[in-house]
């Protein structure tokens, strides 16, 4: 066990925890958010997308260890414009069915919109093929990050 200081959501975090404890497992046991999901525990279906220093990341595969001293951002703590207009375009599209995946879903478009103001197509597709959706809204999800870069 080792103290590692995290910065999540802006805040400071005291953590006690193995070096390779997974980034979700900090956030939801030890810091206590909830809002990272867990999927599948192999990087593979978006559920556990958060921030690191502004990049979309996998918390479910990165170590605690390797995180320590960057800015992490969770779907709480998830603002700014383009986040808003996402959100807004969340319901306007009606992109949530289960919601499950949808704060993955969220954070991996504010980095692809963070990035890249007004994506073709294929961008989206790109930035958004890690992120599984059980119930199938790719759809809409698109539309969504097409009006929410308009």
């Amino acid at each position: 066990m080792k103290t590692y200081t995290l910065t999540i959501n802006g805040l400071p975090h005291q953590l006690e925890a193995m070096p390779e404890m997974p980034l979700l497992w900090a956030i939801r046991e030890i810091v206590g958010l909830k809002g990272t999901k867990f999927g599948c525990g192999a990087g593979l279906c978006g559920a556990c997308t958060l921030h690191v220093d502004g990049d979309p990341v996998r918390s479910c595969s990165t170590y605690v260890a390797d995180v320590e001293g960057a800015e992490i951002i969770t779907i709480e703590g998830l603002d700014g414009d383009i986040a808003a207009k996402l959100r807004k375009a969340w319901l306007d599209h009606q992109v949530p069915q289960c919601g499950y995946c949808q704060g993955g879903q969220l954070m991996s478009a504010t980095a692809l919109l963070t990035d890249n103001k007004s994506p073709s197509d294929e961008e989206i597709d790109d930035a958004m093929s890690g992120n599984i959706c059980r119930c199938g809204t790719y759809d809409r999800i698109k539309k969504a990050i097409r009006q929410a870069s308009e």
